[in-house]
Order: C-alpha cells, then structure tokens, then sequence
C-alpha cells in the first residue's frame, strides 16, 4: 500500500518494494495522492533553497517534485531501505540514501521540512521514529505526515447499498493488523504530534470513492495481488472467495470507499529570544 522506510527488525513488511507488484502499487497511490501531498507542502512554504528530508521515497515522484521546488540552491534527501525505484532521480540536489527510519541516524536540526506518507503505521516503535525526526527538523522547520485509517469508515451497505467490503480486504485489515499496523493510525496523527511539541499543528482528511477501473481499484488489486497468498495460508480467507474478490473489483457494480488519507502537519517551536 505504501511508501517503505520500515524497519527490518519490525514484523515482516506485507508490501515489500521486492515484489513484482510494488511498481503497480506505487504508480496508483502516486496518481491518488500526489495532488493532495503536493497542495500540503506548498501550503507549508516549501521554496527555493529550502533543505528537505522525504522519509520512505517509494518511487520517488514527491521527492522530485521538492528538488524542482527548492531549485539549485536547496537541497532534498529522499531515504528508503529499498531504494530500487528511486534510481530515476537524477537532479543534481537530490541525493538518494538507503536508510533505516527506526535505527539509523538522522543529523539533529538539518532540515526545513520532513515528509512521509504511509510509513509510521507500520511501525512499532512509530513515537520514538517521531521525536527523532522532529529533533531533525531547523527551528521553524515543519513535519508533514500522511497516513491511513482504514477503521474509521468503512465500507457500510446500511447507508449505500452499492458499497461492497470484500472478504479479502477484512482479511487484509486483519493481517496488517497481526503486523503491529495501527490502522487508525492517521486519526491519532495530529494529537501525537502536539504531543510532541510541535506547533500550529494542522490535519485534514481525504476520502475517495473507488470504482472499477480507477487508481483506486488498481491499488486494491495489486495490495490483493501481493498479499494473497499469505492471507490463503494463514487461513483468514480461502482461494476461492480471494478469486472471486479479484472478480469483485473488475465489475461494473464495485464501489468501495478508500481509507481516509489523514495529512497532518506541525511546526519545530523557532528559538525564542
């Protein structure tokens, strides 16, 4: 589903970057949630010469973006522990890093933004990931993150018949879930990070509806796709009812509502005096 900078000491990573569908994954949640990522990050002030950090790089589409943003005089660090996708960045101010986000080392008040989407909710030691990033930020520097909740309005036939949840998706939401993904996490985005002193904190939600034959069917289908097997294995749902979900998503009749896409951004409190 999402951008990778987990951890390797972590429970396994369900979507790996290795897989065979990761590019498919990354080309739908790019044309999702790209517009939406970029609107974020012109609101926050992101302009030339700004340093930034984007955490998880996945295909690297947002962390190209930055590097044109900031231009000549800025600079963009885009880490990942895989960075096999991000090989296409090739502008001069971008510098690619394969990096752990839980162990490894981030330089202490360094950047002017920090960005990841679909990162901490995969990770168990998710706070601790969030004061180190936060220690990275310059004062005044902003943090914007971007993650799911997938349990706060879910698919629901009581208020529109259309809407289908299919039994591999309850799967899905059950294994992450045994993987130590908070799925709420993205609600719970804003309160953490007041909590951990950031200011003129912010957060918005973004649902779609998804249809067959959108970015968002084809998401489904890869996340199905890559995760099937072990969804088959671990019992939580059988071969042929996973079949006929993959059927599901090519109807004409499929509707299903996304996770809601929290983006929630705060502000490193500038030296006073």
């Amino acid at each position: 589903m999402e951008e990778s900078a987990k951890c390797s000491d972590s429970p396994k990573y369900l979507f790996d970057n290795a897989a065979a569908q990761a590019g498919a994954r990354f080309n739908a949640l790019t044309e999702i949630f790209d517009p939406g990522t970029i609107r974020h990050l012109v609101d926050r002030g992101v302009d030339r010469g700004w340093h930034c950090l984007e955490v998880g790089g996945g295909n690297g589409s947002i962390a190209a973006w930055l590097g044109t943003r900031v231009g000549p005089r800025g600079r963009v660090l885009v880490t990942d522990i895989d960075t096999r996708f991000l090989d296409s960045l090739n502008q001069p101010n971008i510098e690619v890093e394969r990096h752990d986000i839980v162990s490894g080392e981030l330089p202490e008040g360094a950047f002017d933004l920090i960005h990841c989407r679909l990162v901490l909710l995969h990770l168990p030691n998710r706070d601790q990931v969030l004061r180190r990033m936060i220690a990275a930020l310059k004062p005044g520097g902003w943090l914007v993150d971007e993650e799911f909740d997938s349990a706060s309005l879910p698919p629901d036939t009581t208020v529109n018949a259309a809407e289908v949840l299919p039994r591999t998706h309850l799967a899905m939401w059950r294994l992450l879930e045994d993987r130590g993904v908070e799925r709420r996490f993205g609600r719970l985005l804003p309160g953490r990070l007041r909590a951990h002193g950031l200011t003129a904190v912010g957060a918005e939600g973004r649902v779609f509806m998804w249809e067959a034959g959108s970015p968002g069917a084809s998401l489904t289908r890869a996340n199905y796709d890559q995760i099937g097997a072990d969804l088959i294995s671990a019992g939580y749902i059988t071969h042929q009812e996973f079949e006929m979900d993959i059927e599901k998503l090519e109807s004409p009749e499929f509707l299903m509502p996304s996770p809601i896409m929290w983006t929630a951004w705060g502000q490193r409190p500038s030296v006073s005096g």
